[in-house]
């Protein structure tokens, strides 16, 4: 390994999260106006990643008034504040230009389901995993409804030592 390489993998970020072409991305910039510093946020699709280090970037591609709008953010930037996974796509390539040239519905991707373990903490993960059957309780009393909850399990009469006749 290179010493320059070397240096490079030392001070590589690490606060991105592990995203893909296909993926909506909000990509959270600094940006500067005059000497006033805001955030702006540019949510898109990711076409393409780059690999290569330091000079490591990706292009993300957004509708903005029906016009087409691609800005390629470089990865190391201190520019780029954060960036949040909104939704998985499922393609079958690295460079997906082909999104240029369509419109409407038949722009969009199909989502695929991935492990997003490394997303989200441990907590966050049992919060959303208990709090689904509180949710769907709370849902039915706002209707009106009864949850059907199933009955627990019957002792055998066996167990107990008596027989049925």
């Amino acid at each position: 390994m290179h010493s320059v390489d070397m240096i490079e993998h030392k001070s590589r970020r690490r606060d991105l999260p592990p995203f893909r072409t296909g993926d909506t991305v909000r990509v959270h910039v600094k940006i500067r106006e005059g000497e006033k510093e805001r955030t702006q946020v540019f949510e898109g699709v990711v076409l393409r990643r780059r690999k290569g280090g330091a000079s490591a970037s990706f292009t993300v591609r957004k509708i903005s008034y029906g016009v087409g709008v691609e800005r390629i953010f470089p990865i190391e930037s201190p520019s780029v504040e954060k960036v949040e996974i909104k939704s998985r796509g499922h393609v079958r390539r690295s460079r997906i230009y082909y999104l240029r040239e369509l419109r409407g519905k038949k722009a969009r991707l199909r989502s695929k389901l991935r492990d997003l373990s490394g997303l989200i903490s441990e907590e966050e993960a049992e919060a959303q995993a208990g709090g689904t059957a509180a949710a769907a309780e709370e849902a039915a009393a706002a209707k009106g409804e009864e949850l059907e909850v199933a009955p627990p399990e019957a002792e055998s009469t066996e167990e107990k030592g008596e027989t049925k006749e």
